[in-house]
């Protein structure tokens, strides 16, 4: 896989996150100074769940987003790529499943909510897996994508991307169970989209209403949008509405 770069090859990036299973969450709560709790938690809010509804996590990983989700009440599937990351959730008295975010294995508007963490810069083909997402979705359901993003204030910028490209892979290498891992998401991060671009993939997708929200200084952004009620496609009512900025918190 490149480096710096968002080109990637989907079974060495399946490979690399089965690889890094088995120390996976606790590298993460390490690396994010425990923010990651609070980014999961922020991105249940915003998808807004309700008992009684079906929710479906992509890209969930061991189901530690997964099981945040359910706390709402609604049935909660997660799917992921990694057979060895949903082997490492198995544990959990969750759903989880192996699937491929470009190829979901569910009939068409079988969700109220969809939800991806921390996955979107990790496919290969984001836009195909957000038209994906919207196939799965009923007319009006919604989606949150939470992914790191890009702080807004240059100072606080400038100190976060030293972090990238040194402390981030210097604490990996010591806790992590696979190392090269977090080497690659780092790059991934720094090439990643900012808030306007990923919320014009997602209109370009054909999600609808379609706003985001920073989080820790832009660290990480939710982006939220609402499915097209005539199906997934570049010619929905609303494509060309700007996209809306909330409220940073």
């Amino acid at each position: 896989m490149s480096r710096a770069t968002l080109a990637k090859h989907p079974d060495e990036v399946t490979r690399m996150f089965d690889e890094a299973a088995d120390h996976y969450d606790r590298t993460n709560t390490l690396l994010s100074g425990g923010q990651d709790r609070r980014w999961r938690a922020r991105a249940r809010a915003a998808l807004a769940l309700q008992p009684g509804e079906t929710c479906l996590d992509v890209a969930c990983g061991t189901g530690v987003s997964t099981e945040e989700l359910a706390r709402s009440g609604a049935t909660v599937i997660g799917v992921d790529r990694s057979p060895g990351m949903v082997a490492r959730g198995a544990a959990r008295s969750l759903d989880l499943r192996v699937g491929d975010a470009l190829q979901l294995p569910f009939e068409a508007a079988a969700f109220d909510a969809v939800t991806i963490m921390f996955g979107l810069r990790n496919v290969v083909d984001p836009g195909a897996a957000l038209r994906e997402m919207a196939r799965v979705t009923r007319p009006g359901g919604r989606l949150v994508v939470c992914e790191f993003s890009h702080p807004t204030w240059e100072p606080f910028r400038t100190v976060y991307l030293r972090y990238l490209m040194g402390g981030l892979p210097r604490i990996a290498n010591r806790v992590s169970s696979n190392p090269d891992a977090y080497t690659y998401l780092s790059d991934t991060i720094r090439a990643w989209h900012d808030q306007p671009s990923l919320a014009a993939l997602l209109q370009e997708a054909g999600w609808q209403r379609v706003g985001w929200r920073n989080l820790t200084g832009g660290i990480v952004a939710l982006h939220r949008a609402t499915a097209p009620a005539h199906g997934p496609g570049p010619h929905s009512a609303d494509r060309h509405e700007g996209p809306r900025m909330e409220p940073a918190v």
